[in-house]
């Protein structure tokens, strides 16, 4: 077999992979090969309908030909170019495209390689700002329960995810505290959009700024839609309240976008979608549309500015090998350029009712517990195995992807989140074969 034959590798043990039974992967091993459009193609030639974007971060579907050929010019003609005191035209040109994409709400950009490190970035910048500002003492950060910030240290240490965090315990930031998790089956099982009851929770903070004192707090950190931890929507009013609170505390609110931002609510970002403004935002998945990795953190002008009136030199010591990379760059202008011309968001709302009611099409169905629905997101919550946590949706994720579709689980959630460029007909297969599969699971 020639070492050139990436459809059969000769083994699979030298490759650790990331959040994966690496012995059961390896096992019965399910490869993917090709992808192009709504679909990935295995190494036995199936189409495989995908119904997560990827990792939550193709929104305009695969090898689309005008982001491939725009990264094609660029590795031929910059493959690199360091980020340290040298630049590079599209990484300034992005930066203007992405600050015109938020409506020059947001004045500036800074580039990260993932979303793990956009987090890290926005935690970074929030204590570099109070301390710019002549408020050292406002160190710390407030995150939330069940909340996904990446795996970065930082990000796990204001993320809310027991099994993240376990291992590592002893090694998170310490000044560290978290608001209560949004999610309440009993009160809110089956909604479409913003779930009646829970606004009451973001109230949660007060409390926090009565036990810490507000002048040590710094930042605020959530998802607007939490999505890692199995699609967890925002009671309606929750996150007017929260920007209430730190607007009135002089607290800074940072909105994790990486899952929500462009487009997957129907809109360019989450904070458009329930118009709250955060005063800093991270991005990374569909800012490339995959493509090539990529995070940027946006910050409103008087966050940048407070930095720009201190001392002449670095004014932030801060910063990645492959912050702007020239690819990277290449990909995001493509993407943007197809978002804005290609009618994506406009389908994503055409079609995010048809894909709402067919998610909640399988309330009924055996083991389903709850389903919960917004723009093109679905979680669908089913019950739990005694003794086996996550053992049933799993059985379903290995179901699907034998039977043509590719969904995420996380626990007994399991979620779905397409590309934006889904049609109806390939809802009603991604939800018709889901609903077989859910009618066979133990």
């Amino acid at each position: 077999m020639s070492s050139q034959d990436q459809t059969h590798p000769s083994s699979l043990s030298a490759y650790w992979m990331p959040f994966t039974a690496n012995r059961n992967f390896k096992s019965a091993p399910r490869m993917l090969v090709s992808a192009e459009g709504m679909h990935y193609r295995d190494d036995a030639g199936n189409a495989i309908l995908d119904g997560t974007a990827g990792l939550w971060c193709v929104p305009l579907g695969h090898a689309h030909p005008k982001i491939v050929s725009a990264v094609q010019k660029s590795v031929a003609t910059l493959d690199y170019a360091p980020s340290f005191q040298l630049g590079h035209p599209s990484a300034f040109e992005l930066a203007e495209r992405l600050k015109a994409y938020t409506g020059n709400r947001f004045a500036n950009v800074f580039y990260t390689g993932s979303g793990s490190e956009a987090v890290d970035t926005a935690l970074k910048i929030a204590l570099a700002y109070h301390r710019a500002k002549g408020n050292a003492t406002r160190t710390r950060l407030i995150g939330r329960e069940r909340g996904y910030h990446g795996v970065g240290f930082g990000g796990m240490s204001v993320g809310g995810i027991g099994g993240n965090r376990k291992t590592f315990s002893t090694a998170l930031l310490p000044g560290v505290d978290h608001l209560p998790h949004t999610h309440n089956l009993e009160k809110n099982a089956f909604t479409k959009g913003e779930p009646e009851y829970g606004a009451h929770l973001a109230d949660e903070l007060e409390r926090l700024v009565t036990l810490h004192d507000a002048s040590n707090i710094a930042a605020v950190i959530v998802e607007p839609v939490a999505g890692s931890t199995g699609v967890l929507i925002p009671p309606k009013g929750y996150l007017k309240r929260l920007r209430e609170i730190c607007t009135k505390h002089g607290i800074l609110l940072i909105f994790d976008e990486v899952i929500t931002g462009f487009g997957r609510l129907g809109t360019p970002f989450a904070s458009d979608y329930f118009d709250v403004e955060p005063d800093i935002f991270t991005t990374a998945k569909g800012l490339t549309n995959g493509v090539v990795p990529m995070g940027a953190v946006f910050v409103k002008k008087e966050i940048h500015d407070a930095f720009m009136n201190g001392p002449d030199g670095i004014e932030l010591f801060h910063g990645y090998t492959y912050s702007g990379h020239p690819l990277a760059c290449a990909a995001g202008l493509a993407s943007l350029e197809v978002f804005q011309t290609e009618g994506v968001l406009e389908n994503a709302q055409a079609v995010s009712d048809y894909f709402q009611e067919a998610a909640h099409s399988l309330r009924g169905l055996p083991h389903v517990i709850d389903v919960r629905t917004i723009g093109l997101i679905a979680g669908i919550e089913l019950s739990s195995i005694q003794g086996r946590v996550g053992a049933r949706a799993y059985d379903a994720f290995v179901r699907a992807f034998n039977d043509g579709i590719l969904i995420r689980v996380t626990g007994d959630i399991i979620a779905l989140s397409p590309p934006l460029i889904i049609n109806k007909q390939q809802i009603d297969e991604l939800f018709g074969k889901l609903a077989a599969i859910l009618k066979t699971l133990a």
